[in-house]
């Protein structure tokens, strides 16, 4: 008899009881059956998060990028605790498909924010060591509905990879913050332009010190390239402010923004409709990924991908043309 049938089914009642009751190692337990790739432990991951789906939805969902050196894990480390202190629980996580920089650990994330990492009212959790953008936005997602019903009322998604990343992260949060650093410049840091289109606010980091002169003229300019751009929203227009993670200075500022997003948007409905049209987006998202693993899991089909695949990289074969055969070995 194999290790794996022996293994007991995991009981979902009780991890859901634990969840209600707040309890921070039953969660944890219960994101790492939502992460494995069983069969049995995926069925049951769907059980759970449907018969917690009533306690899900009430959280802030905050989503936050920035460049390299921007000091998203501090900005997050202090955000996050200004925010247990006004007594919300708060959550992190992370959208990183390509890195294994915590191997799944929260050992990097206990450096990366030490007083979140030891506060009895947050809960940091790492995306997956690897995986397809889609795979691991898909654990984050219901991660997220875990921890919700878990009672954490905030919860902050960071996205550490580049690119269609920050696009995800934006999809599956309320309001989508954009960190940036003083002296922007002429090329105002190569920012591009699609991240700044999905921006909720820009919040430029590090106005401390000898910076606060730079920081000041960065948010000038960062508002005069904010005036080209149609926001995504005609209930809101992205405001660009100046922070420091470092001495806490604008935090709270930062915070009340995130509030008032949320109140503009409820007072016209639109806040209620993009939370619905998520939920579809993500149920897509979902069923393109199961495909997907069907797919290539599929005997005919892992048979004939190396050719295909070669074929279609040395230019002998056209993508459609590929892609007909494997529908084709499919059935579909």
């Amino acid at each position: 008899m194999s290790s794996r049938s022996r293994t007991p089914r995991p009981d979902v009642t009780a991890l859901a009881r634990g969840i209600r009751a707040g309890e921070r190692a039953v969660l944890a337990r219960a994101i790492t059956l939502i992460e494995s790739k069983r069969a049995d432990h995926q069925q049951a991951a769907r059980e759970l998060v449907q018969e917690l789906l009533p306690l899900t939805s009430k959280a802030v969902r905050v989503g936050i990028t920035g460049m390299p050196g921007v000091g998203k894990s501090t900005t997050i480390d202090t955000l996050g605790t200004y925010l247990t202190g006004k007594g919300h629980r708060v959550a992190v996580l992370t959208v990183d498909p390509s890195s294994t920089r915590t191997g799944g650990s929260i050992l990097g994330d206990k450096t990366r924010m030490p007083r979140l990492a030891n506060d009895a009212n947050a809960f940091i959790r790492p995306s997956p060591a690897s995986g397809t953008l889609g795979g691991v936005a898909a654990k984050t997602r219901e991660t997220m509905l875990l921890a919700e019903a878990a009672g954490y009322d905030v919860v902050l998604v960071e996205t550490v990879g580049i690119g269609q990343s920050e696009i995800t992260v934006a999809d599956m949060t309320d309001f989508f913050l954009v960190l940036m650093l003083p002296g922007a410049g002429d090329e105002l840091q190569g920012i591009k332009k699609g991240v700044v289109e999905i921006a909720d606010l820009i919040a430029v980091n590090k106005a401390d010190g000898d910076n606060v002169k730079r920081a000041t003229v960065a948010v000038a300019e960062y508002r005069a390239a904010l005036h080209i751009l149609t926001p995504r929203s005609p209930n809101w227009t992205p405001p660009v402010m100046a922070y420091s993670a470092l001495t806490g200075a604008g935090i709270g500022d930062l915070w009340a923004q995130v509030l008032l997003h949320r109140d503009r948007l409820s007072a016209s409905r639109e806040f209620a409709d993009t939370r619905r049209a998520q939920q579809v987006k993500w149920m897509w998202a979902m069923i393109e990924e199961r495909l997907v693993g069907r797919v290539k899991a599929d005997p005919d089909v892992k048979a004939r991908l190396p050719a295909l695949e070669k074929a279609v990289a040395e230019g002998r074969l056209s993508p459609a043309v590929a892609a007909e055969e494997i529908a084709q070995a499919m059935g579909v």
